[in-house]
């Protein structure tokens, strides 16, 4: 049998392969811009599969997310920047070096411990990186090297950014001593955005009308619309970090409520469709009613 080494390998000469001359028209087509969104949705679908206990098809979706990693490194290595042998060698560097509690002789005997230490490694590894850039890059504009949020990506989807910066802040002890100080934050927040819809025009917020998105959308002044959305924004932020304090990941909370949402309503609609009828052509308070009932019938089931 062939070991983990034969194996990558392989993988590496078939990635090779579908990008020379001869090899697969698409591949050889794409970008580092045209596969930066599969790399996110394959992420998602690795996501999904962990969420689902799907074991099965886990290793299917880390290989599909493993491919968007050789397809980068057979790109540099074409135009002549990296290959993949430097991104393992960095990999294995970085693993060794961001644990010296392992392979050197620093102590760390908690969690907490690691990551602190981590951290101090990731600040000293940036602050070096931006000393090399300024050097090299003398016109390059600076940022923020002793920032503790200076890790954060921008690029990321706005739950997991909102969980890092509030996630950094608090082992710096920027944070809630106790989770009700949360709640009182949030309720201070809904009282905002209550505060801010007493200026919207009459008769106030209504649900959008059915037929074409958008359409019979009220028109509400520029600057209101940002304050709304600046007090919704501070909303989730607030929501983010109730579900930190409580070691809840808000994306996958947030995706299991999608899923949720999904599997009632289309519960709903096969209910409808059973007794020829569809949504639209029902009111709101029988939706509202097999909405309970969808809700019954998980409880039944579980």
């Amino acid at each position: 049998m062939p070991g983990t080494g034969e194996r990558f390998e392989r993988a590496v000469s078939i990635m090779a392969r579908l990008r020379a001359p001869g090899g697969c028209p698409w591949d050889r087509e794409q970008t580092f811009d045209s596969i930066k969104p599969y790399t996110l949705e394959e992420t998602y679908e690795v996501w999904e599969a962990i969420d689902n206990r799907d074991w099965g098809e886990l290793p299917g979706e880390l290989g599909d997310l493993l491919l968007q990693v050789l397809f980068y490194a057979q790109m540099a290595k074409e135009q002549g920047t990296f290959s993949i042998d430097e991104v393992l060698d960095r990999l294995s560097k970085k693993l060794i070096d961001r644990h010296p509690h392992v392979f050197g002789d620093v102590k760390a005997d908690t969690s907490s411990e690691v990551l602190r230490n981590w951290e101090a490694l990731k600040a000293e590894e940036k602050r070096k990186r931006l000393q090399s850039s300024e050097e090299t890059l003398p016109g390059k504009k600076k940022e923020h090297p002793d920032s503790i949020l200076a890790g954060v990506s921008s690029a990321m989807p706005a739950l997991p950014e909102a969980h890092k910066l509030s996630s950094k802040a608090a082992r710096v002890g920027f944070d809630w001593p106790h989770v009700q100080g949360l709640f009182e934050k949030l309720q201070e927040e809904i009282e905002e955005l209550q505060q801010e819809l007493k200026q919207f025009p009459a008769p106030g917020p209504q649900p959008e009308g059915n037929g074409i998105a958008g359409a019979g959308r009220q028109q509400v002044p520029d600057d209101l619309r940002q304050r709304l959305e600046e007090e919704v924004g501070d909303l989730f932020f607030t929501l983010v970090n109730i579900a930190r304090y409580l070691s809840c990941d808000s994306e996958s909370a947030l995706k299991k409520a999608n899923r949720k949402f999904r599997r009632r309503f289309q519960w709903i609609e096969q209910q409808l469709h059973t007794a020829g009828r569809s949504a639209q052509q029902s009111t709101t308070k029988e939706l509202e009613d097999l909405w309970q009932r969808a809700k019954q019938q998980e409880r039944v089931a579980w």
